[in-house]
């Protein structure tokens, strides 16, 4: 008897519907898996046979053919157990037929019948919801994720049995119900604060201006000046995430099974911050099957480098793309993925080897060339993408006595917030949401320049050597400074201050 079981996979982030075909007919006792299974498909057989005997019902001896269709593409995870033993019980007839179809399934088998959680849960709802399927069956502890997905029945189920009794109709599960919304913590407890960090103002105000327009930043300074420390306060002063791009953050950390971090559900955007150590595949995802990486992890939030020249020179250079685009896309022979990867890029680096160039406390002992080499690590399209360039000194003791705190994140938030309203209604049906995303269009669209604002522009290309991308970073960091003032058009000093915020300068001098 030929049975049909739907179920589910993914390619990148997105979920594709399975077909799982079994065929029980007259012969010698063999089972096959056929349609590209990886390992981890074609070891369900011992499972999913041990599992079926173990739950009281009896495992077919005969010729067992089970294909997964679409045919063409790789399948791979142990999600499939579970559709596959329905399978064979409904080809067996232990199982009726007519309600199996209306429902997506997956799920890993343990040897006694009972139901593990499976990763990429959350690509499957949205799958089975976009495909107009009644409801999702899948293991009792993946209940809680599918449910971020509305319109569409969780039914969770802990074994084997439950299952064939559902079905059966001797039983009923009962669905899962809970208000997404519910679930997601809006939460104003990060931990830390950006009133914890002494002095440096001008960090500080660096870091506001790129928080409002979600523009790129580089922190140059010696060891100890708080360039860390400012990073990882960041997004305390972000705008916290809507539902939506919480369940497009989800389905990222979904896909790697780690959905479970405790960060992940939260308003609080990601902050991710990879060692140096790191590879190509590690930074913007790939393998075999293309999977996500740091830079999608910290899609919608921050990616933070720390000690920048230390990361290989290739794996910087292929930020290029993604920092441009806001996705990546990784082909291989066999499929092509494209993962989202809108993050605020902050790096932080000291000035020179040793550390201590230009610190009036510190006795530089590198060399011209050392200079020179270390920073040549960091290319020049590469900076040009980051808007925002500071310098980060010393911090002195007087900034760093308790009573001189500075303002708090909330204060700080506030005024990020409504600076993002303001480019939220400037990009009401456009492709873009901030200013950071602004191209060449919607330069001369919104940053219309007067003379005097022209002729500074002049200045800083003629006298500091600005690109044509290095000009228009210039602009909308200037029109971000205007946005935080509420001011119409961009101003002189809204300029000025921008172009200030461009200091690193690759030419040495000690």
């Amino acid at each position: 008897m030929l049975a049909k079981v739907d179920s589910c996979s993914v390619t990148g982030i997105d979920g594709f519907i399975v077909a799982v075909e079994v065929d029980i007919s007259y012969g010698l006792p063999v089972f096959n898996i056929v349609g590209l299974p990886e390992v981890s498909v074609r070891e369900s057989k011992d499972r999913v046979k041990t599992a079926i005997k173990n739950s009281g019902y009896t495992f077919p001896m005969e010729r067992i053919v089970v294909n997964l269709a679409p045919a063409d593409v790789k399948k791979e995870g142990t999600g499939f157990d579970l559709p596959v033993a329905i399978g064979i019980l409904v080809a067996s007839e232990v199982i009726p037929a007519d309600k199996i179809n209306s429902y997506l399934i997956s799920g890993e088998l343990s040897l006694d019948g009972k139901i593990k959680p499976v990763k990429a849960v959350l690509p499957y709802a949205l799958a089975a919801k976009e495909k107009g399927y009644k409801g999702i069956i899948l293991p009792f502890e993946n209940a809680d994720e599918a449910a971020m997905v509305e319109g569409i029945d969780v039914l969770p189920v802990k074994n084997l049995s439950q299952i064939v009794d559902f079905f059966s109709g001797f039983v009923e599960i009962k669905k899962f119900q809970i208000d997404p919304k519910s679930r997601t913590r809006f939460q104003d407890n990060y931990g830390m604060d950006f009133s914890e960090v002494g002095g440096q103002y001008h960090a500080k105000r660096a870091l506001e201006i790129a928080a409002a327009g979600f523009h790129n930043v580089l922190m140059t300074g010696p060891p100890g000046s708080g360039k860390s420390m400012l990073a990882k306060r960041l997004p305390t002063i972000l705008p916290k995430m809507a539902f939506e791009e919480i369940v497009e953050v989800m389905r990222i950390y979904s896909v790697l099974g780690l959905i479970e971090d405790t960060t992940v559900n939260s308003s609080i955007r990601p902050f991710r911050s990879p060692h140096h150590t790191i590879s190509e595949a590690g930074l913007v995802g790939g393998g075999s099957k293309p999977a996500p990486g740091e830079i999608s992890l910290a899609h919608n939030g921050v990616l933070f480098l720390d000690e920048l020249p230390e990361f290989k020179k290739n794996v910087l250079e292929v930020l290029r793309q993604p920092l441009e685009d806001g996705k990546v896309s990784i082909a291989r022979a066999s499929m092509q993925a494209t993962f989202p990867s809108q993050f605020m890029l902050v790096a932080a680096m000291n000035p020179c080897p040793c550390g201590y160039l230009s610190d009036p406390l510190g006795k530089c002992s590198c060399t011209q060339p050392q200079i020179q080499k270390y920073r040549s690590k960091i290319s020049g399209p590469l900076l040009d993408r980051i808007d925002i360039q500071i310098e980060v000194p010393r911090v002195e003791y007087k900034d760093l006595a308790p009573k001189n705190r500075g303002e708090v994140s909330s204060q700080i938030r506030k005024r990020v917030n409504n600076a993002r309203k303001i480019q939220e209604k400037r990009f009401k049906k456009k492709v873009i949401f901030n200013n950071a995303r602004m191209h060449s269009r919607h330069l001369k669209k919104f940053c219309n320049l007067t003379d005097e604002c022209e002729h500074i522009l002049k200045q800083a290309v003629d006298v500091l050597g600005f690109s044509a991308r290095a000009c228009h970073s210039a602009m909308r960091v200037g029109r971000t400074i205007a946005d935080l003032e509420n001011a119409p058009e961009i101003e002189r000093h809204h300029l000025a201050e921008a172009i200030q915020l461009r200091s690193f300068d690759r030419r040495i001098t000690q």
